[in-house]
Parts: C-alpha cells; sequence; structure tokens
C-alpha cells in the first residue's frame, strides 16, 4: 500500500503573514494524522519563511507517525537535525529566491558533501533520503553513497500533467521507481501531486510514498483540513486497488 506523507508548511506560511501563533502547524499535523496520514513533512528552510526550529522541536514531541524533516545541506541546519533527530531527514537542493524547491539534489557533482552529511545523519539513527530527478545517474549516484530512501521529483510530470501530455514523464517515473526498487531502495515521490495526477503515481509498483502539500493546503481552505487529507487518502487507496 502507496503511503501519503502530508506536508505543512503552507499552515506556517499563512502564519507568518501576521508573524503569529495561527494557524499552528503541530495542531495541522495532529489533524492530518487523525485524518490518516502516514507521515509528517515540514520543510526547515535557511531564511525561515515557514517552518521556524521551534515548530521543529514540537512537531518532533508531537508526531506519532513518522516525521520527516526536509532540509538543505546547510551546516546549521543539519546541526538542528541531529539535535532535534527526526525520524527522517530528506535533503533537498535549497535556493533563497526560489518560491519552492524547483528539482533535486546533483548527487553526481555533489557526491562527497552529501555522502558526508548522509552518513552522519545516519549514524545519529536518522533514516536519510535524497530528493532527486528520475535519473539513472542520480540513482547510481545515491546507491553508491549508501543511502537507501529517495525522493523522486514529479514536477516535470505535474506540469506535463496539467497540458495531457505526460505520457512521457510518467513513463520515466515508472521505469526509474522499478530500477531503484531493484536496487533495493525505498522510493518515494513528490512536488506539484494534486488530486488529478496522483492516481496513477500510486498504482506503481515499488511506490512506498506520496508527499503532498500544496494540493492538500488548497483543497482544506473549502472542505477542512481533515476532509482534505481523507480525500487524499481514499484517492491513493483506490489507486493501490487499481
Amino acid at each position: 500500500m502507496v503511503k501519503l506523507g502530508v506536508n505543512i508548511d503552507h499552515i506556517a506560511t499563512l502564519r507568518q503573514a501576521r508573524r503569529g501563533s495561527d494557524p499552528d502547524p503541530v495542531m495541522a499535523a495532529l489533524i492530518c494524522e487523525q485524518a490518516g496520514a502516514d507521515s509528517i513533512v515540514a520543510h526547515l528552510r535557511e531564511d525561515r519563511r515557514h517552518i521556524q526550529d521551534r515548530d521543529v522541536v514540537l512537531l518532533r514531541k508531537a508526531v506519532k507517525t513518522r516525521f520527516n524533516l526536509e532540509m538543505s545541506l546547510n551546516e546549521a541546519i543539519v546541526k538542528i537535525a541531529l539535535k532535534v533527530n527526526p525520524d527522517q531527514v530528506t535533503l533537498v537542493p535549497e535556493r533563497r529566491q526560489e518560491i519552492t524547491t524547483e528539482g533535486g539534489l546533483d548527487v553526481v557533482k555533489q557526491l562527497l558533501r552529501i555522502k558526508k552529511v548522509s552518513r552522519r545523519l545516519t549514524d545519529a539513527g536518522i533514516e536519510v533520503s535524497l530528493f532527486i530527478a528520475p535519473d539513472k545517474k542520480q540513482i547510481d549516484a545515491t546507491h553508491a553513497i549508501g543511502v537507501r530512501t529517495i525522493e523522486l521529483h514529479t514536477g516535470q510530470y505535474a506540469h506535463a500533467f496539467a497540458g495531457r501530455l505526460a505520457i512521457n514523464e510518467f513513463a520515466q517515473l515508472k521505469m526509474m521507481t522499478r530500477y531503484a526498487h531493484g536496487l533495493g531502495i525505498t522510493v518515494n515521490a513528490g512536488h506539484g501531486l494534486d488530486y488529478d495526477n496522483t492516481f496513477c503515481l500510486a498504482r506503481l509498483r515499488g511506490m512506498h510514498e506520496l508527499n503532498i502539500g500544496h494540493s492538500i493546503m488548497s483543497r482544506a481552505v473549502f472542505v477542512g483540513l481533515k476532509q482534505a487529507v481523507k480525500e487524499m487518502v481514499t484517492l491513493i487507496k483506490r489507486g493501490n486497488k487499481g
């Protein structure tokens, strides 16, 4: 069964618009868990545009499923992760000016640095995942440094799906999921997934978890967070049965 990880960054984005205390990301995380989410995802960015250090500490204490901390390779952020000790860390590229994460890590070019950071986190008992493009070279590099979990970037697939031209992107995701799974790598996926394009990925053999944030939070504006998560859980379950 493909699992659902819910990214709660946008709850913190709304809170930070007024620099107040509402809405609370921790409360959102608990509601998502009650609605059937299998993990909670939060990205501690270097510029602290949404999730704050205090949120990470409180989420670690409150989350009962799995807490997946997205983060860059920045040393200060790595030290926070080592101190908080989340269940999982997903290493992602990060640029200050980007609106959202725009692509996957280039493991090939940053092999030694990523290996060093991954080893420090793994030695601390934290599962490490790398957010990468659905590309064989990146998967091979990930395997070479001993990381056993990846999250495939689905941005190109999501963009193409909106234009009804996603056949090639889906085929690539399917092929790379199968390839990585054959290497013993746990395969997750995320970025741009919504209530229209998620069903196909939920049917992929070898897919472990889909991480979704923006579309769920957007849907929650109209139907409430609990209902929005339940609808996505139901959609993924339908895909599993397909």
